[in-house]
């Protein structure tokens, strides 16, 4: 859910815009139930070259190339060879406020991008005391700026970010990621971008309010799914209780938790989640529709289920509104002194 969210929420701040259910569905390898079929690429696009970064997390063989980086500009844009993907942009680039129509950033010549990718290839291989989630974060603030390619610029940023990290085997590469919590923010992610590129490639600029912008961004992005582990333990307690007093299976829990959390539940992601065949799903499904638990919406392969009045009032119960603490005041809070980065 944790890798969906994060398609999603990259992917949003590009114009595409698919449900969360569908963004599932495409990490489970599924039809989408909502999205039309140029957000529907878009996303598997997006998710192949992220299932690739996670490959190459414990590749022993790895090391940043050009090449690299321009084969995940593939994955995700082969689906629009007008935009030229798996390549440098032919031309200049600029980047257009859509409201306004001013142009808010031009990119470097396009004769200086090779040069330029191989400086950031060199600088992603070297060996550096910097700490990882810097080291990440200027990765993808140097491609942005560098805008390599004629589209998709800002995803590739993401992505490396992201590829960045898992190289490091810090913590599991969904959760490393910040693009849902850039997604829920994309007026501060083009404000932090602007003030510290000044509309142009300005590499002598102080990268230092994008770099705690960034850290920002890994704190609360972290914050919220330890608040999550904690609204779904206590989902999962009370459909366990429910279950025993109905005297129904255990394995209905893996069905009722998503539709509690308000995820369209349909019978190939259950089959999978609960190891049973296509019959035994359907007659799951059905006999959780009967106990007032699901309710069914749709008919033959669109039907899916959503959550009853009775899993609606289980989350209300355990839910637990966001914080959105600032890590740097806290920090100054526990060390006194500490100058601000």
């Amino acid at each position: 859910m944790a890798e969906a969210k994060a398609i999603q929420g990259s992917n949003s701040i590009e114009g595409i815009h698919v449900t969360v259910d569908d963004a599932i569905a495409a990490v489970q390898n599924e039809e989408p139930l909502d999205a039309d079929s140029e957000a529907w690429l878009a996303i598997k696009g997006y998710q192949s070259a992220m299932t690739y970064v996670l490959q190459l997390s414990d590749d022993p063989h790895f090391s940043f190339s050009r090449g690299l980086i321009r084969s995940l500009h593939f994955m995700m844009l082969e689906h629009e060879l007008q935009k030229h993907p798996g390549k440098w942009r032919p031309g200049p680039v600029y980047v257009r406020n859509e409201q306004s129509g001013e142009t808010v950033y031009e990119g470097p010549d396009e004769s200086e991008v090779n040069d330029l990718m191989h400086e950031l290839v060199e600088s992603l291989n070297a060996k550096t005391p910097a700490p990882i989630m810097v080291r990440a974060a200027m990765a993808h603030l140097n491609l942005v700026m560098i805008h390599p390619f004629s589209d998709g610029n800002g995803r590739m940023g993401r992505c490396v970010q992201t590829l960045v990290l898992a190289r490091e085997q810090i913590l599991a590469p969904a959760f490393c990621s910040i693009e849902e919590y850039l997604g829920k923010n994309q007026q501060a992610y083009y404000d932090v971008l602007g003030e510290v590129g000044a509309g142009a490639w300005h590499p002598e600029r102080d990268a230092r309010p994008w770099i705690r912008f960034c850290l920002t961004a890994h704190y609360r992005q972290a914050t919220r799914l330890v608040q999550w582990s904690r609204i779904y333990q206590r989902i999962w307690d009370q459909i366990e209780t429910e279950l025993v007093s109905r005297k129904l299976p255990e394995r209905f829990l893996l069905a009722l938790i998503d539709a509690a959390i308000g995820y369209r539940v349909r019978n190939p992601l259950y089959r999978k989640a609960a190891e049973v065949s296509e019959l035994t799903a359907s007659r799951d499904l059905k006999a959780l529709v009967e106990e007032g638990l699901l309710i069914a919406k749709g008919e033959r392969r669109g039907r899916y289920y959503l959550g009853s009045p009775i899993l609606k009032e289980f989350y209300a119960r355990a839910y637990e509104a966001p914080t959105n603490a600032d890590p740097f005041k806290l920090a100054e809070s526990y060390l006194p002194g500490l100058a601000p980065l």
